[in-house]
């Protein structure tokens, strides 16, 4: 019988393929090497497999390092590892590149996926939740640097820089002299009808004024149409920057109480409103009030009736060199007391009143409008105006007792005074006129806005936002 063939042989078999990252040793094998030789070749093979593992995982973000660490990668590829002071020394330059800023946040830095999903921009750290930490961001350039914000004021409303704290100055400002410049003549006519009565003890006044019209006639009869408008040089330098202080200072004062409507209701969002406005009006108050006072004596400087026609100040230099000759740095602040009072509450009003009601008056197709903004502070300024009069017009008759013979102790005694020998009326006069002039003020108020809206695509009362 024949005998049946062989099977065939199995296929050979095929050895897995050696790794990637290390070529195959040249060390003898390791059943010839001693037992203790062979023990510590597999420790250095194992070492040298993990250190090849995080040395292809490692990112570095410092482009200081970036160079040495990617030597020592391809070192490790070609089977080539780094001696010990290389470790060392890339150890100490990595150190080094990182500030002691970045070293307070996370564990000196980030791990690799962490980094690498936040990259670029700003990122949240555990730096954040612990006001001694500080915080961190990662740059466009692939380095970690320390936040300039410090964390402890994260909530904190946002202040605005010097270039919008200047536009806004500029902005009040000029609308402020366009304005001022306008109602000049129904200014110092108000200013008269004011102060008539301090006038006709300083024999500046021969009679009273009857009326505005009256007022109008006699200035222009006897000093000119031109006199109409003597003392708005001063009146537009203390208006520049008192109106474009307020205005500044208000969204300042405004993002500092930093209530909203929807969040601590109406009334609270209200007062905040008046706080910020009366807060800026003082604070400008301050700085400008000589100029108000110099402004007052210009524009009550009428021709005297029994001094043969002349005047008693040249300009605004010689109101200041006048009364400090006289009465000193205190002549030129008399009246400052009574005037913060109401400078608080003309402006709280002023401000607050304008920045509550418009958002609920002015909506819809009114909330553009021009004119509705100028309806809206025109009303405003004659409430506000009216609420505080009898204020201003102690404060203005005290200035005028500057360098004068008779003066009042205090503003207490002013309005006592003016309410013994004159009545209550007298600290209405000129209020008719405040009135007319009140068309200034709301020009302001909505110029302002406009220009706001039109130029920088923002409208007044948002705060900046």
């Amino acid at each position: 019988r024949a005998t049946p063939p062989p099977p065939p042989p199995p296929p050979p078999h095929k050895s897995p393929l050696p790794s990637p990252q290390f070529p195959a040793l040249s060390s003898p094998p390791r059943s010839s090497l001693p037992p203790t030789i062979s023990r510590r070749a597999r420790e250095r093979e194992r070492e040298r497999e993990r250190e090849g593992e995080t040395a292809s995982e490692v990112r570095l973000p410092l482009p200081a390092s970036q160079s040495l660490l990617q030597g020592q990668v391809k070192m490790v590829d070609q089977g080539q590892h780094p001696t010990v002071m290389q470790k060392v020394a890339g150890q100490l330059l990595l150190r080094a590149s990182l500030s002691q800023d970045m070293r307070g946040c996370d564990g000196a830095f980030q791990r690799p996926a962490l980094y690498q999903r936040r990259a670029y921009g700003n990122y949240t750290n555990a730096a954040l939740n612990y006001p001694t930490m500080p915080a961190c961001r990662a740059s466009a350039d692939m380095s970690i640097v320390a936040s300039t914000a410090s964390p402890v004021f994260i909530h904190a409303p946002k202040e605005k820089g010097f270039a919008s704290f200047a536009i806004d100055f500029l902005m009040g400002g000029v609308s402020a002299a366009v304005s001022k410049t306008a109602a000049a003549p129904i200014e110092r006519v108000k200013l008269l009808i004011q102060n008539q009565d301090e006038m006709i003890k300083s024999g500046r006044l021969s009679e009273p004024y009857k009326g505005i019209g009256d007022c109008f006639g006699r200035t222009i009869k006897e000093e000119g149409f031109g006199s109409l408008w003597r003392g708005n040089t001063a009146n537009v330098i203390r208006y520049f920057p008192t109106q474009a202080l307020n205005f500044a200072f208000k969204d300042y004062f405004k993002r500092l109480f930093n209530f909203k409507k929807d969040k601590d209701g109406y009334w609270k969002w209200f007062g905040g409103n008046l706080a910020s406005g009366g807060a800026a009006g003082a604070s400008s108050l301050l700085f400008v009030y000589s100029l108000d006072y110099a402004r007052t004596r210009l524009a009550n400087d009428a021709k005297a009736a029994k001094k043969g026609g002349g005047r008693q100040f040249n300009g605004l230099v010689d109101v200041y060199r006048k009364t400090l000759a006289s009465d000193g740095v205190a002549g030129l602040y008399r009246g400052f007391n009574i005037s913060c009072v109401g400078i608080i509450v003309y402006r709280g009003l002023y401000f607050g009143m304008y920045d509550s009601l418009k958002p609920v008056l002015l909506t819809g197709t009114l909330q553009d409008s021009f004119f509705a903004s100028f309806a809206l502070g025109w009303l405003i300024t004659n409430g506000a105006g009216l609420a505080s009069y009898p204020i201003d017009t102690v404060r203005r008759r005290m200035m005028m007792t500057s360098g004068e013979a008779v003066k009042y102790k205090s503003s207490l005694d002013a309005f006592s005074q003016i309410l013994k020998n004159e009545g209550a009326k007298s600290l209405f006069k000129g209020a008719g006129a405040n009135i007319l002039r009140a068309v200034a003020g709301a020009g302001v108020l909505a110029g302002y806005d406009k220009l706001q809206l039109i130029v920088f695509g923002k409208k007044y009362g948002s705060g900046g936002a």
